[in-house]
């Protein structure tokens, strides 16, 4: 027994015991420095950077676009390409059973008797509309007032007759010429205008401004704003390419970035265009023609 506690000492010690690590100067001997290190905090020291190095490997891969290089992940032409798929597979599912509802209609029809409608078939999980009561509530009346008040309170810059006309004034460099696949519908929050271009397109400043982001997001790809005059921010996204970086004075008509299908709100090669003012989104179609 007293053997075994010799030795779990002995071991303590040697673990804990301290080495001096010196360093001296090559020419004169002199010491320079010096590190007193054990056995334990070496092993300490060595386990927390390997799991400060595994850490750091693990977040440069998840949230990088480094792992669209790993083996197997897709990328986000194949992400795009599975919703299109299965959202085809659900339309052809849906076909189908069109389908064999109409020929049991008609096999209904041939043997003399009744079709079953499916569109009209009584389902429990439609809702009862004929006992709808439209009376408005104290509830509902208080919800209308306040809306009322905050929108007397904060008119829309778009709405004021005097901006209005100023930014009718002003000459919109239009950003890149192609075909508008999707207008601006805030109710759908589609705050700008998407223009497909040709391949390899340069996106233009629409305005004089300085570049106040110029940088690669996860949803929009490589995106670029502009802060212009009268409080106006331009937006550019979807881009391959970035040509400026923040910080930078660019003039209308300067070439900004180049059209591209980057970030995974795609659906292919095109620029989505924003303008804003006072944090309210403008329509773009209403200053521009792409």
């Amino acid at each position: 027994m007293a053997e075994e506690k010799k030795k779990k000492r002995k071991l303590i010690n040697k673990l804990t015991h301290k080495y001096r690590i010196v360093m001296l100067n090559d020419s004169t001997f002199e010491e320079v420095g010096f590190l007193r290190l054990s056995r334990l905090s070496t092993f300490s020291l060595g386990g927390t950077l390997i799991i400060l190095s595994i850490a750091l490997v693990y977040v440069t891969i998840a949230y990088t676009p480094i792992r669209e290089f790993i083996p197997g992940y897709p990328d986000t032409e194949m992400r795009n390409n599975i919703v299109q798929s299965a959202i085809l597979l659900d339309s052809l599912k849906e076909e189908l059973r069109y389908r064999d509802q109409f020929f049991m209609n008609l096999n209904q029809i041939i043997s003399g008797q009744s079709p079953q409608d499916y569109l009209n078939s009584e389902d429990d999980s439609l809702a009862e509309y004929q006992n709808l009561s439209f009376a408005r509530s104290s509830s509902d009346s208080i919800l209308r007032q306040e809306v009322y008040l905050n929108e007397k309170l904060q008119l829309p810059v778009s709405d004021n007759p005097q901006i209005t006309n100023k930014l009718e004034k002003m000459h919109f460099f239009t950003p890149v010429r192609g075909v508008i696949t999707n207008s601006f519908n805030s109710l759908n929050s589609h705050f700008g205008t998407d223009i497909v271009a040709s391949p390899n397109e340069v996106v233009k400043a629409t305005l004089d401004g300085t570049v106040i982001m110029a940088s690669w997001t996860l949803e929009t790809g490589y995106v670029i704003q502009i802060q212009h005059i009268n409080n106006l921010i331009s937006v550019y996204k979807h881009n391959a390419e970035l040509l400026k970086k923040v910080g930078m004075r660019v003039k209308a008509g300067d070439a900004i970035a180049i059209v591209g299908n980057s970030g995974e709100l795609t659906t292919g090669p095109h620029l989505h265009f924003e303008l804003w003012q006072n944090g309210i989104a403008l329509n773009p179609e209403t200053y521009i023609i792409f």
